[in-house]
């Protein structure tokens, strides 16, 4: 019998909470504020509380869990759980850190657990038609794809809109092309609300035979969730905002006439609206996979390998995002850089004259200034600045978005 114990009822977590729940498999969850989970009591009367992970770990009942915690966190949660002999399902991104990320793979595959990655997406009934009608050969080989995903908010400080809005698309687009990785990235982009946080960005993923165009915006007066796929023979068009029509075909879009010196016509208004059985929200079909999985221990299609290409592609698109510069990814530059002795993620900024003790983690954004010391082990969040003659000792954790100024000591 399948029992699932989930972290983090937090904002995406809830609707993690209420799909496991109606996939029958929900037992416990977890969570550090204690208003949330007496809210989740009365909505849940037969689903357990703690406020401590290692209840769950320790209850041998529980044989999967969900873990819906900030990013930084999802490679220390996600081992406990693995060595704890439980299958993962981890939110997007797998990891922050490409090393961490293959080291959960090889400790899913040694402990024979399963690691599913929560990129929705590819659970959208619109996608799943996509996938059939490209692999049955509607559209021929595939040439171009545009996705465009832009709307109004939410605005964040400890992460750009390319960390937020494009891993669901970048997953997909690496499906359509056949799992392969690009051959160069580029990205650019702009930063309105908060500096060093980009708003928007604009990512071409190019191939030797196609290129893919990823433009998100979360400063757009509309929404807007679509994706163009053009092939040699045909195209689709899928518009998730669209209330009656979200898949079109165009089996012909192009006519070469006989005549060799005339220019080729557009064939235009021959769309064919494809029905699509939107009955059960993609949501809960992720959920239901991933017990599934569990269950018949079938690869996850959104398994961890599938988390790792995924991450690839955004820290090479980070790189190109911040240097300016098109991005080979055969090139081991263009993944991000890590000390023997302690981890700094590419977008952070360590001064020289900085000293920082092995085994700590610096992650996005964050700032540590000449004269900082930091200790072992230590894990530096999101968007920090550390100055000059602050103190960290060993085994600390400084939360995202926290400024420690000259004169303070931690322990």
């Amino acid at each position: 019998m399948t029992k699932l114990g989930l972290i983090g009822g937090g904002y995406w977590g809830k609707n993690l909470i209420r799909e496991f729940n109606n996939a029958g498999v929900l037992d416990t969850i977890c969570d550090i504020n204690e208003e949330a989970l007496k809210k989740y009591n009365e909505q849940y009367p037969n689903v357990k509380t703690t406020t401590s992970w290692d209840d769950v770990l320790n209850d041998k009942s529980v044989n999967c869990v969900c873990i819906a915690l900030p990013a930084e966190m999802h490679y220390s949660f996600a081992k406990k759980s693995l060595l704890a002999g439980k299958d993962v399902y981890v939110e997007k991104p797998i990891t922050l850190d490409i090393k961490e990320a293959e080291d959960l793979l090889e400790i899913a595959k040694e402990h024979d657990k399963i690691l599913m990655v929560g990129h929705l997406l590819h659970y959208h009934p619109c996608i799943e038609k996509i996938k059939q009608m490209i692999s049955e050969g509607k559209i021929g080989k595939v040439k171009n794809i545009v996705a465009n995903r832009l709307n109004l908010g939410i605005f964040r400080v400890q992460e750009n809109v390319l960390w937020s809005f494009a891993p669901h698309d970048i997953s997909v687009v690496l499906s359509l092309c056949n799992d392969e990785l690009p051959e160069s990235l580029l990205c650019s982009g702009y930063s309105h609300i908060t500096s060093g946080i980009q708003d928007v960005t604009n990512s071409v993923l190019k191939y030797d035979d196609k290129y893919v165009n990823i433009n998100v915006n979360w400063l757009n007066p509309y929404k807007e969730q679509k994706m163009s796929i053009v092939g040699d023979k045909g195209m689709i068009l899928f518009d998730d905002t669209s209330k009656d029509n979200k898949l079109t075909y165009f089996p012909e879009y192009i006519n070469f006439t006989a005549d060799m010196n005339s220019f080729p016509v557009p064939v235009k208004n021959n769309g064919e609206n494809v029905e699509i059985d939107l009955s059960e929200s993609p949501l809960l079909k992720e959920c239901k996979h991933f017990v599934e999985c569990c269950e018949t221990r079938q690869k996850p299609i959104t398994n961890g390998e599938e988390g790792v290409r995924v991450l690839k592609v955004l820290n090479g698109l980070q790189k190109s995002l911040e240097s300016g510069k098109e991005i080979n990814l055969s090139d081991d530059s263009s993944h991000s850089e890590q000390s023997e002795k302690y981890f700094v993620h590419e977008s952070a900024v360590v001064d020289e004259g900085a000293d920082i003790g092995e085994g700590t983690k610096i992650w996005h954004y964050s700032h540590i200034c000449k004269g900082a010391k930091i200790g072992k082990n230590c894990n530096i969040g999101q968007n920090v600045f550390i100055a000059g003659g602050a103190v960290i000792g060993d085994n600390c954790k400084v939360q995202n978005n926290v400024s420690i100024y000259a004169g303070v000591e931690a322990e």
